[in-house]
């Protein structure tokens, strides 16, 4: 079982890899237009442009910030060994689905199987946290049982 959770880490290491890749490039894309357009643009054509250019740094900044924290949270949760209680790290089987509790990566496929990789912060993450074996709850309208907790 723990196999499984060492190919889930992966995915989202991925996942969060893919994403900073991203953002990284649209970055250094938006500060070389923002760059180029200040030596060609002038009045108030150019005021919009560089406040819409400079919008969109802003805008890949905090994604490739909101990225660099999550792969914080995933490293922080590599080697999380099974437990009685729900918490980051763990895989969690419910009636409904597999869940593991990680970064928001969402669907996952794994040897056939669905994996829905979320946040603790999601709200079913949120009602997931702290649940042992055999809790339940209402979500959606659906009703979880907590099989295996791993």
């Amino acid at each position: 079982m723990q196999d499984i959770k060492e190919k889930l880490y992966l995915l989202c290491l991925n996942f969060i890899e893919q994403r900073i890749h991203t953002a990284e490039t649209a970055l250094e894309q938006s500060r070389e237009a923002s760059n180029d357009d200040t030596k060609s643009s002038a009045g108030d054509k150019f005021e919009t442009t560089r406040e819409m250019m400079q919008q969109d740094i802003s805008r890949n900044k905090r994604l490739l910030m909101d990225a660099q924290q999550n792969l914080q949270l995933l490293n922080s949760i590599k080697e999380t060994p099974s437990n009685d209680k729900v918490r980051n790290g763990n895989l969690v089987y419910t009636s409904e689905g597999v869940f593991y509790i990680s970064i928001s990566a969402g669907q996952l496929k794994l040897d056939g199987e669905s994996i829905f990789a979320i946040s603790a912060a999601s709200p079913i993450g949120n009602l997931l946290i702290g649940k042992e074996k055999g809790a339940s709850f209402d979500f959606n309208g659906k009703h979880y049982l907590i099989k295996e907790i791993i």
